[in-house]
């Protein structure tokens, strides 16, 4: 090979070198706290950021009350993907989050559940003290589960089918009570129904119970990874709303 085609090689691969080591000096990695009800769009959110963006994000899931107090004690979280509002309102009234960086990502539906095919769910043949354990998740750690309060009541069945109420910690734990039927019948989030055909259930109308909005911010401790920054923005573009969409969620009030 003639030196002069070496040396234009040796050029043009010491161009796309530093070309690389350029693009990959601005890549930064955020670590997301993210309620556990939103672990599969979430997932998949993750995956198509990352797809476009030099930026590497890793995913820490578990009940919003959980992920609160960590980050209260010093948990790294550049931000947190609360199941409500209350938290992240804490967060920036105890200086903890930036201020104005949240935002309502998603609102959750409510349904009732049973992977036994033909139950009569609806409210006009629902009789709940007919299951010995219905599963909720925790109302003092979890929106969902404070939302499966306020139906019941609404329902005027609480305090006939409290005796009967399993606490799990969160809506996954919930939902793996039903599923292992350590509960006949349980409260959890419309997006964990996505992976289910078969079964019976009930889309709780949000009239029985207040709005469970979801909101995200981010926390000081990172004000300044981009990946970070460039991670919330991402997910209030269209392609991320379709994305929340497809797994039963509403955002801005439509769906």
């Amino acid at each position: 090979m003639p030196l002069s085609m070496i040396r234009t090689g040796y050029k043009h691969f010491i161009l796309c070198a530093l070309a690389w080591f350029s693009v990959n000096a601005n890549a930064e990695q955020a670590i997301i706290a993210v309620a556990s009800n939103f672990t599969q769009p979430m997932q998949q959110l993750k995956n198509t950021f990352e797809q476009s963006s030099e930026h590497n994000i890793k995913l820490s899931f578990a009940s919003s009350g959980k992920l609160y107090a960590q980050i209260t004690q010093g948990a790294p979280y550049a931000a947190f993907f609360s199941a409500d509002q209350v938290k992240p309102i804490s967060l920036e009234k105890l200086g903890l989050a930036v201020a104005n960086t949240r935002f309502s990502y998603a609102t959750g539906q409510l349904v009732l559940w049973s992977p036994q095919n033909n139950l009569s769910l609806t409210p006009a043949k629902l009789d709940l003290t007919s299951f010995n354990k219905i599963a909720i998740a925790n109302p003092k750690l979890a929106p969902y589960g404070s939302a499966a309060v306020e139906t019941l009541k609404s329902l005027q069945q609480y305090k006939f089918t409290k005796k009967n109420l399993v606490y799990a910690e969160n809506i996954a734990q919930t939902y793996q009570y039903v599923f292992t039927q350590n509960a006949q019948i349980g409260f959890i989030s419309a997006s964990q129904l996505s992976q289910h055909k078969t079964g019976s259930y009930w889309l709780i109308p949000q009239t029985y119970h207040s709005p469970i909005l979801q909101d995200a911010i981010l926390l000081k401790s990172a004000q300044n990874n981009q990946a970070a920054i460039d991670f919330l923005q991402f997910i209030k573009s269209t392609n991320a709303k379709n994305i929340i969409h497809q797994f039963g969620y509403k955002t801005n009030g439509s769906l």
